[in-house]
This record gives structure tokens, sequence and C-alpha cells, in this order.
């Protein structure tokens, strides 16, 4: 019987943790199979589709710019990803392929590992962006009962984003920030700003209540300066990294067929990785 096969599709894709972290639980599980690196160009996609079977692949992870464009080449979608309107891991099922997204179960896990209780005060969230990943972040935080407020410098586009998703997620202008902070329980960071070569967050916090909880799906570098001044505040502080561990979860299982852990090993192999390969991160 064939090693299962799997990869991160992207492009580029060469920075991607992800190897590191499937390798990681083939190693310490004991199974047999492969996770590697699928740099392909948009322009490549149907061939890569086509030599699906003949690579052996059994599934695999998507991250930009192929998120949507991967949508025809498979026979269904799940709800989520359907709801989000992209698609983040596909696996085979019954012959087809079949695509889902578990970018919402990710940030969802990673706020209750991290900051557990959070959604036990305010039922008031505010997301800044209006891209994939502050979709699959209010996408969870519905599921959790929070109404979000979406803060994103061109409005046009955080306005498409609630208008896909309906009641209970409403459009802002960065000018309503200190009010809308000031009733909030959760403040999460969606956009690249303040990621490492990207321009800062700047943000004052000072209306946001210290019971707050402040998330920043960056984790290049680990410790954002949003991070870091929300931490001097005294308020809890939720990294990125946790969400990229927690979504290959339900990935790695549906490959190789058994359910992996997030430990505390693991994070620290992979801060390790970006610490000795970004300089300043």
């Amino acid at each position: 019987m064939t090693a299962p096969r799997a990869f991160i599709l992207g492009y580029p894709v060469g920075h991607s943790r992800s190897p590191m972290l499937h390798g990681y639980w083939l190693r310490t599980l004991g199974l047999p199979g492969s996770y590697g690196l699928a740099d392909v160009a948009p322009d490549a996609l149907p061939g890569f589709f086509a030599d699906w079977q003949r690579n052996g692949f059994t599934g695999g992870n998507v991250t930009v710019p192929h998120k949507v464009a991967v949508v025809p080449f498979l026979a269904r979608i799940d709800a989520t990803a359907r709801a989000i309107g992209a698609v983040n891991t596909i696996w085979t099922e019954d012959g087809d392929l079949v695509g889902g997204n578990t970018d919402v179960g990710g940030f969802i896990a990673n706020l209750d590992h991290l900051a557990p209780g959070w959604d036990a005060g305010s039922r008031s969230a505010v997301v800044l962006g209006a891209g994939g990943a502050a979709r699959a972040a209010a996408y969870g935080l519905l599921g959790r009962g929070m109404h979000v407020h979406l803060v994103n410098r061109t409005r046009e586009n955080a306005q498409a984003l609630a208008e896909h998703f309906g009641a209970g997620v409403t459009t802002h202008a960065r000018v309503d920030l200190p009010e809308l902070m000031a009733e909030a329980g959760l403040l999460v960071n969606t956009t690249a700003l303040g990621m490492l070569g990207k321009p800062l967050l700047e943000i004052d916090l000072a209306p946001l209540p210290q019971r707050a909880v402040v998330y920043d799906i960056v984790y290049v570098p680990l410790y954002t300066p949003l991070l870091q001044q929300a931490a001097a505040r005294g308020h809890r502080v939720v990294d990125g990294l946790g969400m990229l561990l927690h979504q290959a979860v339900p990935g790695f299982t549906r490959w190789f067929s058994a359910m992996p852990v997030v430990t505390d090993e693991l994070r620290a192999l992979v801060e390790a990785d970006i610490r000795a390969k970004t300089p300043g991160a």
C-alpha cells in the first residue's frame, strides 16, 4: 500500500511552516506518509489537478492565492467553506476531491486555548480587516453568539462581507473605533499590518476595557507591536501561531487517519524556526 502524500499548495509557498508541523506529527505518531511544498503558479493549477492521481496525493492545504481558484477543480465543498467563500483544505472522499475550510476552527480553538472564557462577558467583537481571514473570524464569532463590528480601510469591502453574512455583522469607519472598542470584549487584527516588513498597525487601545482580549492573527513576529501594547495595558493576548497549528489538525486527521495534538513542544519547535529564520521576529 502506498504511503499517503499531502501538500501545501500556494504561490509562493517556500515560507510555509506547514511541512514542519505535519512532519512533526508524522514522526511522533510513527506514521508512514509525507507532506511537502506545492509551489504552483495560478496558470499551472489545471495541470496540478490533472496530475493528482499520478502524484498519489491524499489531500493537502491551500493558501494564497489559490483559496478560491481551487473550487472549480473540486467535486464539492463543505458548508463552512461555502459560507466563508474559500477553501484551505482538500481531501479525497469516495474517489472525489472535496474542499473544506478549517481556518474557522483554528481561529476559535486558538482563542479557547490561550484565552479561556473570552466569550463570557461582552458579546461585541471588533474585527479589523475584510479579507479571507476576516471572513473566517466573523463566521467563527457569529457561531459563538458574538456581534461582529468590521472596520476596514476600504469600507466597501467590509460592506460586501457584512452582506455575505447578514445579521450580526455591521461595518464601521475607522473614526468609529474608539466608541466600538469601549464596548468590546474582543479586538481582532486580521490585516497584515504589524507583520514583519509591513507598516505598523497604528491604534490607540485606551478605550478598550481591561477585560477585553486582543487577538492578532499575525505570527511573524510572534509578539506583534499590537500584542505588546495590549499586554502592557493588562489585556490577555492571543497570537496567530496557534491558529496555524489548530487549523492543521482536521486535515492531518483526514489524510493520515490519526488525530494529532497541538503540544507545547510543537509550538516551541515552530517558534524557534521562526526566530532563527526571520531576523527581528
